[in-house]
């Protein structure tokens, strides 16, 4: 089950997804962290974020929506609080970084470049629930330049987190590839909206948010399948994946890992649940190794 990432080794192909399980607190006592191919943290800002008001989470059909607004204590309160309890996890520890500006990513990078623990970073150029995400994220000459930019500034693996609320992710994709990204992860949450019909307002407080869970998995197959043939640097899926069946299909359509969110909220366990699923839909098909899957897609 071991894949390598960007020379960096994880146990199984299955991580969690950035904002599903904290920075490891919430989920250590449910998963053996040694079973747990990645814990993809949080996203970590400058300066800490209150977020949104409440409510901020409405469960959907097939799915939920968020708009938490990036919550976080800032990157100085994660080094002294959150990282030492990542490093006693003994699974790589992803840190998804997010900035208001690409001055904000540097940074960010900097800072974290010599940080014991840090494994990778994830840049999170995606989030559809706070000011100007969308707007950034979805420009390929924004993305080209904050990668660059990113790049320069730090040695570390660097992942590259990429919005499906675009008319050309491909586009995105390969505008964070050129510029150094050793990695991309797609995809971030889809642009939704939930409406009380007794009360006429919409159930989230910033009106509109994330759409997670099983309701996007197609649209990350897709956009998995054809980012991974326009680009040679490795995808991570992301999007809906509750099985071990449909973490093999990400990889089939061109995925080297995956990452588990939603799933999370209903079991805390799933991550472990679902690389054993797969080991052995693996064995069913009498292959030797996870990888023996990527791009296996037959069209």
């Amino acid at each position: 089950m071991q894949v390598s990432i960007a020379g960096v080794t994880f146990a199984t192909p299955i991580w969690t997804a950035s904002g599903t399980a904290g920075t490891g607190e919430e989920i250590e006592q449910w998963c053996d962290p040694e079973k747990l191919g990645a814990m993809v943290t949080k996203s970590v800002s400058l300066k800490p974020r209150s977020g949104h008001p409440y409510p901020r989470t409405v469960e959907t059909a097939g799915g939920m929506l968020n708009c938490i607004g990036l919550q976080n204590k800032g990157i100085e309160a994660f080094i002294t609080d959150e990282l030492p309890r990542l490093r006693r996890m003994l699974t790589r520890a992803v840190i998804n970084i997010v900035g208001e500006s690409i001055e904000d990513y540097v940074q960010l990078a900097r800072r974290l470049n010599d940080v014991e623990g840090v494994d990778c970073l994830e840049l999170n150029l995606s989030c559809p629930n706070v000011a100007r995400g969308i707007d950034q994220g979805s420009d390929p000459m924004w993305v080209s330049q904050c990668v660059h930019d990113v790049r320069s500034a730090t040695r570390l693996p660097l992942f590259v987190k990429i919005t499906p609320n675009t008319n050309d992710i491909v586009s995105l994709a390969r505008a964070a590839a050129d510029n150094g990204a050793d990695a991309i992860s797609a995809i971030n949450t889809l642009v939704g909206m939930a409406i009380n019909h007794n009360t006429f307002k919409p159930r989230l407080s910033n009106i509109t948010g994330g759409l997670s869970g099983p309701a996007i998995k197609p649209v990350a197959l897709a956009a998995v399948y054809k980012i991974a043939r326009a680009v040679k640097i490795p995808v991570i899926g992301i999007g809906g994946i509750m099985t071990g069946i449909d973490a093999a299909e990400f990889l089939i359509a061109g995925a080297s890992a995956v990452q588990v969110g939603t799933a999370l909220f209903r079991n805390p366990t799933a991550p472990i649940q679902i690389a054993a699923e797969l080991a052995e839909y693996l064995r069913s098909k009498g292959l030797a190794h996870a990888s023996d899957l990527v791009g296996r897609v037959a069209v």
